[in-house]
């Protein structure tokens, strides 16, 4: 990145789940102040904070100053909040407005918190809430909803890349996997292909088992000019929207925003380590495969039958479980990609650790327009220490 050189140097949340009886607010300070404990300082050290939410509006009744609300309880005050919303991009889109600030040089350290509280008593609501994360003039006059959208584009992707049923289940299988040791995570037990088979059909291709779940949670980060432990840097970070499909060659939001953050680290998809993709339908990391460029079109079959992207595979993805078994608390989302990025980077990550992994990326996506997700967002992440070799 241009300017100050950015580091993750705190990372801290709550965990990811149905808590009835646990507010935002709430939610939103415990993930804060673990991530000022992570990095060694008090609220009072703060230059700046940017907290990312998507429908906290509509279900929790708090509307324009989330964030104030959220760390006032903490000591915050004084010190600039700026309040972010973009559908399930919001996380990594306050990780990027936090990267400006500390980049220009207006902010030092400057505090990012994800957080949603979507169990709210009534599951027709939060639903509801969601299908406003897309065009509602279009969309709703349509009937379509997200998991529609996403299984066009998944039996589209089969039919590309020659791929069956059983790709699907691995995928989702794989995550599951992943998220068995990861503390965040809403659900830590593996399944089998047979029980995602077994599940419900929402929108052929997709099955229950391949849909993300309704989710409570938060996440936090610091960002600051000094290193920290690690030396996690940010090497990009990128936020992009969808493209004019003006000409039949334009390349889709989330290529345009990873070719975006290949040039701008000075890296390629060849020099990454691991990677975690916004499949909120579990699905949809194998179209990310190849949008992402860590395969060329027609080669998804092949890192499903070597389980490349596995745990002890040459390039593993969603180390963390993905938003399919970690969970989707759309506000955290972006902000809980990065947080397994650096653990993975520190050589913190447990069971779950990716053996010297020095060089990462996180895509985030938000709501629909046009013919793709309406943001789009890439972060490369390096470790400059001598963490990452467990």
């Amino acid at each position: 990145m241009k300017g100050h050189e950015v580091f993750i140097t705190g990372v801290g949340y709550h965990p990811f789940g149905r808590f009835a009886d646990t507010s935002l607010k709430a939610l939103a300070a415990t993930a804060a102040l673990a991530a000022l404990d992570d990095a060694g300082i008090g609220v009072r050290d703060l230059d700046a904070a940017v907290c990312a939410n998507a429908y906290g509006g509509l279900l929790n009744g708090q509307e324009s100053i989330r964030g104030e609300t959220w760390l006032r309880g903490i000591g915050l005050g004084g010190a600039p909040v700026i309040n972010v919303e973009n559908a399930c991009a919001s996380g990594a889109t306050a990780v990027h407005v936090a990267c400006m600030g500390v980049a220009s040089g207006q902010y030092d350290t400057v505090l990012v918190v994800g957080a949603e509280k979507m169990f709210v008593g009534d599951t027709s609501r939060t639903l509801a809430a969601l299908a406003n994360s897309a065009d509602t003039e279009v969309m709703g006059g349509i009937g379509l909803q997200f998991s529609a959208v996403d299984a066009i584009r998944v039996r589209e992707m089969m039919a590309e890349e020659d791929l069956d049923a059983g790709a699907l289940e691995w995928v989702t299988v794989k995550n599951h996997s992943h998220a068995v040791s990861n503390p965040i995570a809403q659900y830590r037990k593996p399944l089998t292909a047979q029980q995602v088979r077994d599940s419900r059909m929402i929108a052929d291709p997709i099955r229950l088992y391949m849909c993300s779940a309704i989710s409570d949670g938060a996440a936090a980060l610091v960002l600051s000019r000094r290193p920290g432990r690690g030396r996690v840097r940010v090497r990009a970070s990128v936020l992009g929207s969808s493209p004019w499909r003006l000409e039949a060659d334009t390349l889709p939001g989330p290529t345009l925003a990873a070719d975006r953050a290949y040039e701008m680290a000075g890296v390629g998809p060849a020099e990454l380590h691991l990677a975690e993709v916004h499949d909120a339908v579990s699905p949809a990391e194998l179209m990310h495969y190849r949008e992402l460029r860590l395969c060329a079109p027609g080669e998804v079959g092949r890192l499903v039958a070597e389980q490349a992207t596995t745990l002890g595979g040459r390039l593993p993805v969603n180390t963390s479980g993905g938003l399919n078994s970690r969970g989707h608390p759309v506000g955290a989302t972006g902000v809980a990609q990065l947080i397994e990025l650096t653990l993975q980077l520190r050589g913190e990550a447990g069971a779950r650790q990716v053996p010297g992994a020095r060089m990462a990326l996180a895509h985030n996506s938000g709501g629909w327009i046009g013919e793709d997700p309406a943001v789009s967002a890439v972060h490369i992440l390096e470790s400059t220490g001598s963490g990452a070799t467990a």
